[in-house]
């Protein structure tokens, strides 16, 4: 974590203040004065400001489902951001463990710890994210094996990861990627002549959507830890 941040999370001061008593040589990791907001510091460092300890708050996880019409986002812009559902202390801090498009409904996964969303959102981690689609058209059933081998989006370079499609009925599908390209979904459809016309994410991992629209609740302390497994799977 970068020490203003740090400082940030283990205090009421903002960025900009955090930034300052760093500059002006108040802040030390591990006994040594530190000058750059950039310097990165662990979870077993000792931090102080002017000689007191401080300690980071604990992290947050949470889950939430998106309301159409809203965006993923800390602050309003042409739609309002989701995070208005949310009235939590030091919401500011909280980030998006992958995004969903501001007519996307579904599952959306929020937390104030990098290393967890990292596990969630990098391709190298098979992290899985089920959705369900509706289309515009009957999708021809050749497609299951085409999304199984990838598909060629416009402007990539390379193949789509094999991807699981399920159909339920002619127009109505559900998917599984482990990947987070950009409008990923809607442009594989898009590459075998099908247009979405409703996209709702169901499940990120081992997490399955169970609250109302506009409604989150907290992690239960085995969803946060199904994650971190990644890096131990990986380290085996």
């Amino acid at each position: 974590m970068r020490l203003d941040r740090f400082v940030c999370k283990s205090t009421e001061l903002t960025r900009a203040q955090a930034c300052s008593v760093i500059e002006r040589g108040e802040v030390c990791v591990n006994g040594q004065t530190m000058t750059s907001e950039r310097t990165q510091v662990h979870e077993n460092n000792q931090v102080t400001l002017n000689g007191v300890k401080l300690s980071c708050r604990p992290f947050r996880y949470l889950l939430l489902n998106k309301k159409a019409g809203t965006i993923c986002s800390n602050i309003d812009e042409v739609y309002p951001s989701l995070f208005n559902s949310i009235d939590i202390q030091h919401r500011d801090e909280l980030h998006i463990a992958g995004r969903l498009d501001a007519d996307t409904t579904g599952l959306v996964l929020i937390t104030d710890d990098g290393r967890w969303s990292f596990n969630i959102i990098t391709p190298s981690k098979q992290c899985s994210k089920v959705y369900r689609v509706s289309l515009s058209k009957p999708i021809d059933t050749s497609a299951v094996g085409k999304f199984k081998d990838g598909v060629q989006l416009q402007g990539e370079g390379q193949l789509t990861k094999p991807a699981i499609l399920t159909i339920i009925t002619p127009k109505d599908v559900r998917l599984t990627i482990t990947e987070g390209k950009f409008h990923q979904v809607k442009r594989m459809f898009a590459s075998i002549g099908n247009k979405v016309v409703k996209l709702h994410r169901e499940r990120i991992g081992d997490i399955q959507l169970d609250v109302e629209p506009g409604e989150w609740r907290y992690l239960t302390q085995l969803e946060v830890e199904s994650f971190f497994d990644r890096d131990r799977q990986e380290g085996e």
